[in-house]
């Protein structure tokens, strides 16, 4: 642990950045790092065994606002960002972006892992600007990591442990302008929980927005034990565990998904039932009607016909016509915390694509197959950097 806590230091001290000095209020976050915190910390120089100097921040009093991190925190830190919408090739490897300050109820994170999720994607594209957080952006929401430095509120965690989470409550609504695709990031204690022990940081970051998604669609959908469930892209991030919280936490009597020819053996190893081969039938079509369908992939025109009298349909993207309903997930580290003994039983199991995890060099790569929409479970991003 020391180790990786110890490689986040920067070697160069002052490396130019792709954010200019504040002279918009849009940028004046990602730059005005030095001075929010002035009251707490205080930048310095120090020379290294090796002569170089690097630019780390040292504690200036014991103010109970931000408690010191064991390990020095550079003020600078290398981060994906882009500052115009578009696609993939707007994101930009930036090395000197200001480490973000530590709210009273946040915890600062050197990020071990990042996922990334098609939010992310419709976010960079600009499908949500009215509510977006000011450009430039440094995106991401899902990470695994090592605190590294605790707000003055913080109850339950502390500067060392492992932890995994969606960062941004709302994922619509005001999203952090510094995500996850960084060496830190700051996030609120309540969003975050511990990581299972039994898996690795790639793993855990794949994990938080998906799993919290299929959860809350479930428990939406008034699904419980006895019931009857049809997955649509249930080889995805989301729908490969809603297959298993439908099982393993919520006891369905049955669970069929869809999947293309490759993908119906991890269906079964997930615990589907029934693993229909999108490829060679019409889900549609078939006689069998389900208490709830999740719709993961955008067919919820389709989905409503094989749902009971009764029943739900959730729909993630797309159309939702009557009974679909849509939704926008809600971060919540109590979720995760609830879920950690299926994870650590083996009961749950993340599912990290099999071309991954993508080094964080690959951002823009990773970025461009997750849009191909052929992933399997989840696009991670590890090791950062």
């Amino acid at each position: 642990m020391q180790a990786f806590l110890s490689s986040s230091i920067l070697t160069n001290p002052c490396p130019r950045s792709l954010f200019p000095r504040p002279t918009t209020q849009s940028q004046l976050l990602l730059s005005s790092v030095t001075g929010a915190r002035t009251s707490a910390a205080t930048a310095r120089r120090t020379v290294q065994g090796d002569g170089s100097a690097r630019c780390v921040v040292t504690p200036a009093s014991s103010s109970p606002a931000v408690a010191a991190a064991a390990t020095e925190v550079p003020e600078k830190m290398k981060a994906w960002a882009y500052d115009e919408y578009g696609d993939a090739g707007v994101l930009k490897l930036d090395e000197a972006v200001s480490v973000p300050p530590v709210g009273e109820d946040q915890v600062l994170v050197r990020v071990a892992a990042a996922a990334l999720n098609p939010v992310d994607s419709k976010r960079r594209m600009g499908k949500f600007k009215a509510t977006d957080s000011p450009l430039p952006t440094v995106p991401g929401y899902d990470m695994a990591g090592i605190v590294v430095k605790v707000g003055g509120q913080v109850k339950n965690l502390k500067e060392g442990d492992e932890v995994y989470g969606h960062i941004s409550e709302k994922v619509l609504e005001g999203p952090k302008q510094y995500g996850s695709l960084a060496e830190y990031t700051a996030v609120e204690e309540k969003l975050v929980a511990v990581k299972p022990k039994n898996i690795d940081f790639a793993q855990a970051a794949g994990l938080p927005l998906a799993i919290e998604t299929a959860h809350e669609g479930l428990e939406r959908a008034g699904f419980s034990a006895g019931k009857s469930i049809l997955v649509l892209g249930g080889a995805g991030g989301v729908g490969s565990l809603v297959i298993q919280l439908a099982k393993q936490v919520f006891g369905a009597s049955k669970v069929a998904a869809t999947a293309s020819t490759p993908k119906l053996e991890l269906l079964k190893s997930l615990g589907a039932d029934v693993a229909i081969d999108y490829t060679k039938e019409n889900f549609e079509e078939l006689p069998e009607k389900y208490d709830v369908v999740f719709d993961a992939v955008g067919q919820g025109d389709k989905a409503v016909k094989v749902v009971k009298e009764g029943g739900s349909v959730v729909v993630l993207t797309g159309a939702v016509a009557p009974p679909g309903f849509r939704f926008v997930v809600t971060s919540d580290g109590s979720v995760l915390t609830k879920l950690n003994p299926y994870l650590e039983s083996g009961k749950v199991k993340p599912i990290v694509d099999p071309k991954g995890p993508f080094p964080f060099s690959q951002v823009v790569e990773a970025f461009s197959y997750l849009e191909t929409g052929r992933a399997t479970g989840k696009v991670v991003i590890s090791p950062i950097p």
